[in-house]
């Protein structure tokens, strides 16, 4: 459906691709939809193992992808030259998983992997191409016999939609029961099957000969065919080919980690031994003196290696409680920082490594953001935590007024309101993200924007020279997950590292060439790595808990904190005894039950997927059951489904089953609820360039329905499901139907988070936005607005808690389900990390 052009890129001097839709096809809504859904879903994704997508536009009518222009061949063609080595093959097998696995950490699943869709660079790295790409469409089913196995097709029979290559498509997609990430995982099965064997797996010589052996036959045993392929690989093949998805690899690392396994096992493949025998005495000797060489050039090169010195870490706060933010003054020994004891406000400390008795700057209620060469210091007082989407506070998200002023601790002069965070340039400009219009900006000088986005910016810090800020960019406002990016003042972005699970502070090395950052590809455990400008990434320091780096000086040494970080959630079921139902060591309680038996949990700590792990656990503490993947959105009211986000929405069955895919559209989906009766859903959404507004959409509909103006979120029903509350400046309900005006709602604040709604619809339960413990839980009349106290939730002890995320109650306000965090520091100068 495209025509690709080789192009050259006169602004950047380098040769593109350019994809085109073919003349006459841009007026096909089908089409031209298949078209800009490749384009989103290859944008989204920043990964080697993965075509690069520079631009994407239209000129006239004409849509046009702008891409790296790869030289080289596709697998396709390398395998009709010979057979692959067993060695080459599992490269480029872990090559191509790799990049299978940073798709599905996006919520992307390709649905039409075969070797045609895998091109071979001259350097030997392997690119996945073509994400989210029908290429061709066949409305007649009897058609399906006239296809080649080899040839992408979407058969449509007015019930299922099958979409693929029928000889590389997953049991699932053949019976149109739909498909996932794993169905891609037996796609890619079929496609190393090939590399090792020289056929496919499921070889028909027809199509309907294909489609019954994949959905009926076992292929062919590899080591029968060729008896050089590792056990262990052969194991990993049939992993992948299993013909029940809930059996098969659930997930693309997994995949990953046992190739990679088996890569650092296996001996060096094919060597050829001469058959030719020579006389003992000839061998002996050869071998004896080729073992004395052998020792003693391990020995000289053990005398002249360079002595390898460890890091040298030295503690500088004592206190027990938080550390927060901290940097370098200009003398680069002393040491300023945010410090905070359980129930105390915080305030700016400073530091020495000769003498560790910390001096009190006298200025409280403020973060560190930055110290200028002249000493100016930027803080951000009275900081906030933002409201996600007004039903619960975002403990990542937090703004207060940017300040300046001296290091004596003088009172400050306030510059900007509602910002994150901020630093100094070089020019002694100041760089700063902050929210207006509700969108987090970057801007650089103060005034000028740079970077703006839906998600939310932290951890901005100008280049030693001022030509680029380096921030972490998050896309999912309130979630640390996300990568880091640079800057220019033109406003060119690059996105410099895989996604990351969290990202805790950043930092650029002394020569500007690198950026130091604290990151986790999974759970919370950070380690300190270093990106390059051209994305090389590489490990600086690794250690028990999380290190997060705050600032490194001018000789390199390095100003980090050690964190231990947990957030554990409670709940108060029909026994009326709080159980702790934390999982590992980050988990929110999503939903509760309506009989207070069964809550759903969000795990998003040790071993956890990058899509985080969703489970099911009784109030009682029995064992938590994991379901599935994802951000835990609702528990159907009957416990029989979870509600999902992975990109788009999903269901997910608490009992036996598959997850089922209930949106396929271009929108961000977040905050959705079932409504009564479990038959549709409710969500704030955005739309690319647009704002967030309310959708509703019917389980099994092809799309949603908006029901609020922009600007307005909102996910909690009323108890009949015939309203949802929205929030803005105010708060409103807003019909279903859309037919009946929306109504204001007396006695909700726009920064409550409503916990409840009651049964008979005449109250909710709200919790107002505090940092105390323990946390009011009000209930206010819709009727009148009165609001009165209904209860006191809160941990016993308050040491180190930092926020109160999430709270829940059921129905009738008998049962419920909280989480917080509690996070204990100490901070560390570091020298000799390279």
């Amino acid at each position: 459906m495209g025509e690709v052009y080789r192009a050259r890129d006169s602004r950047l001097g380098r040769d593109v691709a350019v994809k085109i839709m073919r003349a006459g096809w841009s007026g096909d809504p089908s089409r031209l939809r298949r078209f800009e859904q490749e384009a989103r879903a290859a944008a989204t994704l920043n990964h080697p193992n993965i075509l690069a997508v520079f631009d994407v536009g239209q000129q006239g009518e004409c849509p046009y992808i702008v891409s790296e222009l790869l030289h080289g061949e596709s697998l396709r063609v390398r395998l009709r030259a010979g057979l692959l080595q067993v060695s080459k093959a599992i490269e480029y097998a872990l090559q191509i998983v790799r990049g299978l696995a940073a798709a599905h950490d996006h919520g992307i699943s390709h649905r039409d992997l075969k070797p045609e869709n895998i091109f071979l660079t001259r350097d030997e790295q392997a690119k996945i191409l073509d994400f989210g790409l029908a290429k061709l469409t066949i409305l007649d089913p009897e058609a399906i016999a006239r296809v080649s196995a080899g040839t992408t097709m979407e058969l449509s029979t007015g019930q299922h939609t099958v979409l693929g290559t029928p000889g590389y498509m997953a049991p699932e997609q053949l019976r149109g029961a739909g498909s996932d990430t794993r169905s891609d995982l037996f796609s890619f099965g079929v496609v190393l099957y090939e590399m090792l064997s020289g056929h496919r797996p499921f070889g028909g010589k027809t199509t309907a000969d294909a489609i019954s052996e994949v959905l009926r036959e076992d292929p062919p045993d590899l080591r029968t065919v060729r008896p050089e392929v590792p056990p262990m690989l052969e194991r990993i093949v049939h992993h992948c080919l299993v013909k029940d998805p809930t059996a098969r690899y659930q997930a693309a690392r997994d995949v990953a980690f046992d190739l990679e396994s088996l890569s650092a096992l296996s001996s060096p493949p094919e060597v050829n031994v001469p058959a030719k025998k020579t006389r003992k005495f000839s061998l002996v000797s050869g071998v004896l003196l080729t073992t004395s060489l052998l020792l003693v050039g391990l020995l000289i090169a053990r005398l002249r290696a360079p002595v390898v010195v460890p890091p040298r870490y030295r503690q500088l706060s004592f206190a027990h409680g938080i550390v927060g933010p901290a940097r370098f003054a200009p003398d680069q020994r002393t040491v300023v920082y945010t410090s905070g004891r359980a129930g105390d406000v915080k305030e700016l400390f400073s530091v020495t490594p000769d003498s560790l008795a910390p001096l009190n700057l006298g200025l409280k209620d403020a973060d560190l953001a930055a110290i200028s060469p002249m000493g100016e210091m930027l803080v951000i007082q009275k900081r906030r935590m933002l409201s996600y989407a007004a039903f619960y506070s975002a403990t990542m998200v937090t703004v207060g007024v940017l300040a300046r002023g001296p290091m004596t601790g003088a009172a400050p002069r306030p510059i900007l309101e509602d910002v994150q965070d901020a630093d100094w340039g070089p020019d002694n400009q100041i760089a700063a993200a902050h929210t207006a219009n509700g969108r987090f900006r970057l801007e650089y000088p103060i005034g000028h924007t740079i970077y703006e986005t839906d998600g939310y910016i932290s951890d901005v810090r100008v280049s030693p020279k001022g030509g680029l800020v380096a921030f972490a960019d998050h896309p999912v406002f309130g979630d640390n997950s996300g990568t880091v990016a640079v800057v220019d003042s033109a406003g060119r972005k690059h996105v410099l590292t895989p996604p990351q699970a969290g990202i805790l502070g950043l930092s650029w090395d002394p020569a500007g060439k690198e950026i130091w950052f604290s990151g986790a590809e999974s759970g919370i455990a950070a380690q300190l790595k270093s990106v390059s400008l051209t994305g090389h990434s590489r490990l600086l320091a690794d250690a028990p808990g999380t290190l997060v780096i705050s600032d490194v000086a001018r000789d390199g040494t390095v100003l980090l904190r050690h964190e231990s970080s947990r957030t554990i959630t409670v709940a108060s079921g029909p026994d009326h005894k709080e159980q702790d139902l934390t999982v590992t060591d980050w988990t929110l309680g999503i939903a509760i039950s309506p009989d207070g038996r069964q809550t759903l949990l969000e795990e998003e700590g040790t071993g956890s997927h990058p899509g985080y792990d969703l489970y099911v656990r009784s109030t009682d503490g029995s064992p938590p059951v994991r379901v599935g993947e994802g951000v835990g959105e609702d528990l159907s009211p009957d416990g029989k489904w979870v509600l999902a986000t992975r990109g788009q929405l999903f269901l997910i069955p608490v009992g036996p089953g598959v997850p089922r895919q209930i949106t396929h559209d271009a929108i961000e989906h977040a905050d959705a609820r079932f409504l009564p009766g479990s038959k549709a859903v409710v969500f704030t959404g955005t739309e690319p360039g647009q704002k967030p507004r309310i959708y509703t959409q019917l389980i099994g509909a092809d799309k949603p329905r908006a029901i609020s103006p922009q600007g307005v979120k909102g996910m909690i029903p009323t108890a009949d499901g015939k309203f949802v509350f929205g929030f803005s400046d105010a708060v409103s309900l807003y019909p279903i139907n859309n037919l009946e005006a929306p109504r204001a709602v007396p006695g909700i604040r726009p920064d409550d988070s409503i916990v409840s709604v009651f049964s008979d619809g005449g109250s909710v339960l709200v919790q107002p936005k505090s940092d105390r413990l323990p946390v009011d839980i009000l209930r206010v009349h819709l009727a009148d607005g009165r609001r009165e106290p209904f209860k006191k939730i809160g941990p016993q002890d308050p040491l180190g808690i930092l926020s109160f995320p999430f709270v829940t109650f059921t129905p009738d306000g008998k049962y419920y389900v909280f989480s917080y965090n509690r996070t204990l520091s100490e901070l560390y100068i570091v020298s000799g990390l390279q």
